[in-house]
């Protein structure tokens, strides 16, 4: 007995090619975001690459904000994280200008981050792109250091005999 010609194929299409529908998006966290510590440093990292975007940036006279507000839609090829995960990067980001120019940041979502960086776009670009170095540079010290084996390691235990 044979089918009818309307009735669907039982083949399936072939798989979509990489070439056609570009790569593959990068892979997000292993459960919550927050408690995969490869996945914070991933995201760690993509804040110090879009701080380096934003100041390489503000040569070409972009404001700071817009160059910011960017960083969602490229999450997935420029920063290596799912694009959801984006708005995460861009928060910690301006966060860390904010405080690089010595506001209380407060939270990264909060009405403190937007008012400074208003205050900061009114800047000369070069105090701009120096708040921007002194932010990537205050997100990298700041960064937890975990070996690249296994979980961080506990802090050491004081010598035996030894007393302060």
């Amino acid at each position: 007995m044979s089918l009818p010609r309307w009735f669907p194929s039982q083949r399936r299409p072939p798989p979509p090619t990489t070439a056609v529908h570009g790569p593959p998006p990068p892979p997000g966290p292993n459960g919550f975001w927050l408690t995969d510590p490869n996945f914070r440093e991933r995201l760690h990292s993509a804040t110090l690459t879009l701080l380096d975007i934003v100041e390489d940036g503000l040569d070409d006279d972009v404001p700071l904000t817009k160059l910011l507000d960017g960083a969602r839609d490229h999450a997935e090829h420029m920063l290596g994280v799912p694009s959801s995960y984006g708005v995460l990067v861009e928060a910690e980001a301006a966060a860390q200008i904010v405080q690089a120019a010595g506001l209380d940041a407060g939270s990264p979502f909060g009405l403190v981050i937007a008012q400074g960086l208003t205050r900061i776009e009114q800047l000369p670009v070069e105090q701009q792109q120096q708040l921007v170095r002194a932010a990537a540079r205050r997100s990298a010290i700041t960064a937890p250091f975990r070996p690249a084996g296994g979980p961080a390691a506990a802090p050491p235990r004081p010598m035996p005999g030894r007393s302060r």
